[in-house]
């Protein structure tokens, strides 16, 4: 699982100690629980296996002997979206410190840019980070998202065409993601009858 859509899932920043991580996972649980949802059960239970799928990958993370962010880029990932390892070639270096500076301080501008609709600087500044971490699967994963995002915007105006391209971006730059997969053939759904 992809350490960034942990945190997503779970509500946490990227520097969450295992208290946090501990906290944030039993306040999402009850509220995603089967039980407390009745008329949305299934919705709430395939969230609950996510969010607890999440949960179970961070406190593994912390486990082995880093903090959640303190991570090498010959790590494997194995992601519950994608469900395929993705590793970087062995001959790349361990990122620096302030490499995952930069890194954590973009994530964050970027989520902020995402959730205020600013899609084109998101797009810029994604595209720059990629640029930057060429072999970073996180970094790859976001600029997909991003694509997508932005995509889902120009479906909403009415730019069909160039929502087609936005959306082909996302799934050319992170191919095995199923999650987004899904997403992007329910834009393309909105977007086919309309051409």
């Amino acid at each position: 699982m992809e350490l960034v859509e942990c945190y997503r899932l779970l509500e946490l920043s990227p520097n969450a100690g295992i208290e946090e991580i501990k906290a944030s996972y039993r306040r999402l649980a009850r509220r995603y629980h089967p039980d407390v949802n009745p008329h949305n059960r299934e919705q709430a239970h395939t969230q609950f296996i996510r969010v607890t799928e999440a949960y179970k990958y961070l406190l593994e993370r912390v486990s082995q002997g880093g903090s959640p962010t303190d991570f090498s880029h010959q790590d494997s990932a194995s992601s519950v979206k994608t469900e395929v390892k993705h590793q970087t070639k062995a001959t790349s270096k361990p990122p620096s410190e302030l490499d995952q500076k930069v890194k954590w301080d973009a994530y964050k501008k970027l989520q902020e840019l995402l959730k205020t609709q600013k899609f084109a600087r998101a797009t810029t500044l994604v595209e720059s980070l990629s640029k930057r971490f060429p072999n970073d699967s996180e970094v790859r994963q976001w600029q997909a998202i991003t694509y997508q995002q932005r995509g889902r915007q120009l479906v909403n105006q009415g730019q069909f065409e160039l929502a087609r391209k936005f959306l082909k971006k996302a799934l050319s730059t992170d191919p095995h993601n199923r999650s987004l997969w899904y997403e992007v053939d329910r834009d393309f759904q909105r977007i086919e009858p309309l051409l």
